[in-house]
């Protein structure tokens, strides 16, 4: 539950500008996370966020860390899809990734933040993720590039 609930909390900073722990609370509670202060709190820290200024708004907002934290991020994400996933195969350009039960949506969501520019797209289920790629050749580097990450 903690992968899930980090990767979701990656996916929100990316898509809204969460000003506050209880912006991101009230987020997170909203796709049915049941989650404290504290534990926010914890999941910033272990994710290394920090507030910066939105050119946007002009107002803070909590993003990853940019001062050497590209390797933590990857890391991260890294530890993220490892703990998830339990199998992956492709046929053509489509990979279908098996993971643990509950653990589909964390896995499909650590792919979407790695930014693969030959993934079109994932769809996280239960204990399966459907992603799509480019072409053939993706589908099969992208097989091989997460049983590296799985060893």
């Amino acid at each position: 539950m903690k992968f899930q609930r980090q990767a979701k909390i990656l996916d929100l900073i990316d898509r809204f500008e969460i000003e506050t722990q209880e912006d991101l609370t009230a987020h997170l509670r909203a796709l049915g996370y049941n989650t404290t202060q504290a534990t926010i709190s914890r999941d910033i820290k272990e994710l290394r966020l920090i507030k910066t200024l939105s050119s946007e708004t002009g107002k803070y907002k909590y993003t990853s860390s940019n001062a050497g934290a590209a390797d933590s991020f990857t890391t991260r994400l890294r530890n993220i899809f490892r703990e998830c996933v339990t199998d992956i195969d492709a046929a053509q350009n489509m990979v279908v990734i098996k993971t643990l039960p509950g653990l589909g949506q964390a896995a499909a969501m650590a792919i979407d933040a790695m930014r693969a520019p030959d993934v079109v797209g994932t769809l996280g289920g239960d204990d399966t993720v459907f992603a799509v790629m480019r072409d053939n050749d993706s589908a099969q580097k992208f097989c091989k590039q997460a049983r590296d990450i799985l060893k």
